[in-house]
């Protein structure tokens, strides 16, 4: 186990470096390449996470933790190790990197949060509530991180930690903005979080489908009302992304009408105080993911979903359908290339 663990980190975890500026551009991509990296027909993968050497890591529904090597001739996606809580076999939607560590992060109840470093790994967070599912997971730095679920009482659930994901701890309601009946959030894509600096942006879902939004790496916390489709246990944001502390994007729908544009894709260009509607009745439908493309000036989107996916060169307002080929959640690697991952594969997306 040991071993396993330090060829896990090695490959995926540790020695991450900031990211380099480019100039911006915005490359009108008509086409994508995928090529398959791991195949399991027994696979659901919806916790996928890039750091900034372009290693990838990635958890399943079963309970396995994997990484993607890189080298001169290719590329490989492999499972590393099986996590199992007593007869848990934790059902993974969440992962985050940091410089020293990594997190994974399992629905339902009793909640599992793991952290894995190059000495040990370690269960550092447990809930025990039938009403426990957790949705996503992000780390503002390497000391302070966030995950968000659904309420067990009368808020969104979130937990922080201060001191590099040793401990966590759950805020109060009183903290946190009630949650309106039916409110709650997706575990699609891992993409319910957006981090820029201090700010923190949390998409909602279901019968109101909202932002929480902190400035203070989650001290504090105030509630934006948005205009996507909502009302339904299955409406609303799927996923969120901002480029910068100005510009993001959210997508979604109701993935049981996948087809259904209405309403289903909104933008905002102030920090999300306000939020509008775009490509009204335009395809994608349903999406799971969206992301901005690295060094695009807030131009240019990809949104990937079990439908297929699709691009954005004009800030989302028009859209271009690349693929069938259905996936859960992406993370870019640069600014034309990507891992995506969904049911039963991981792949390397390259647009042109």
């Amino acid at each position: 186990m040991k071993n396993s663990i330090s060829l896990f980190i090695i490959l995926c975890f540790l020695f991450s470096c900031g990211k380099k500026e480019k100039h911006f551009k915005v490359t009108d991509f008509t086409t994508v390449k995928i090529e398959t990296l791991l195949q399991d027909s027994l696979l659901s993968v919806r916790a996928l996470e890039v750091d900034a050497n372009g290693f990838g890591s990635f958890a399943t529904s079963n309970g396995k933790i994997g990484g993607i090597s890189r080298n001169a001739i290719d590329e490989e996606a492999r499972l590393t190790f099986q996590l199992k809580e007593d007869t848990i076999i934790p059902n993974f939607r969440a992962l985050a990197v940091t410089n020293k560590a990594g997190f994974v992060l399992s629905i339902a109840s009793p909640a599992l949060l793991y952290k894995i470093d190059k000495d040990s790994l370690k269960i550092v967070y447990k809930e025990n509530h039938e009403k426990a599912f957790y949705d996503a997971i992000h780390f503002w730095n390497d000391q302070e991180g966030i995950a968000i679920g659904d309420p067990t009482e009368g808020c969104m659930s979130i937990i922080i930690t201060r001191d590099g994901g040793n401990t966590w701890s759950k805020l109060s309601c009183d903290v946190v903005p009630k949650a309106i009946e039916g409110e709650a959030a997706f575990a699609a894509s891992d993409t319910n979080i957006a981090i820029v600096g201090d700010k923190t942006w949390v998409a909602t879902g279901g019968k109101a489908s909202r932002i929480l939004f902190s400035s203070d790496k989650g001290k504090t916390w105030k509630v934006i009302k948005t205009p996507i489709t909502q009302g339904l246990e299955t409406t609303g944001m799927y996923s969120v992304d901002f480029y910068d502390e100005n510009n993001g994007f959210a997508i979604g729908g109701d993935y049981t009408k996948a087809a259904d544009s209405t309403a289903n894709k909104i933008r905002t260009v102030d920090g999300g105080k306000t939020w509008q509607l775009v490509a009204q009745n335009q395809s994608p439908g349903y999406r799971s993911c969206v992301q901005y493309v690295p060094n695009s000036n807030a131009k240019a989107l990809v949104a990937i979903g079990f439908k297929g996916i699709d691009y954005s060169s004009d800030s989302g307002n028009t859209w271009k359908h690349l693929s069938d080929e259905g996936f859960y959640t992406l993370r870019f690697i640069n600014d034309s290339i990507a891992y995506a991952a969904g049911a039963g594969r991981i792949s390397k997306l390259t647009f042109k």
